[in-house]
């Protein structure tokens, strides 16, 4: 049987140092796009593609306000935000950044109520 390799080390550190300058990049609030540099925007992940060249960032905006607003203003920007990586990272190449939303968080509540809901009849049961 193969197994399915997940990301390589380097990917994950590579992915995680991506991650902290584009949050600390859009924290500065100083993109010149006024959508973004107004807004609160969580970046929850990047995976990088194993040869270091492509570069996924999940986003979610606070509260997940004009979420197609941000992420339209972020693939605009994306060549700002890709500069911005090159000067701080240390590797060869900066990768080019493709921006998707992230609902990771609502899946996770979606499935916690669901359990909860499956929960609740046999509590009610045994009190009986």
């Amino acid at each position: 049987m193969i197994k399915s390799q997940g990301p390589s080390q380097r990917q994950l550190r590579v992915g995680e140092e991506i991650r902290h300058i584009l949050a600390e990049t859009l924290s500065y609030r100083c993109s010149g796009d006024e959508l973004l540099d107004h807004s609160t925007i969580t970046v929850t992940e990047v995976r990088v593609s194993p040869d270091l060249q492509n570069a996924t960032v999940f986003v979610i905006p606070l509260g997940g306000k004009q979420l197609p607003e941000v992420l339209a203003a972020l693939k605009e920007n994306s060549k700002y935000f890709r500069k911005e990586v090159a000067q701080k990272l240390k590797t060869r190449i900066a990768p080019r950044l493709a921006f998707q939303a992230d609902f990771s968080f609502d899946n996770a509540s979606r499935i916690e109520s669901i359990l909860n809901s499956l929960k609740a009849p046999k509590e009610t049961s045994k009190h009986k």
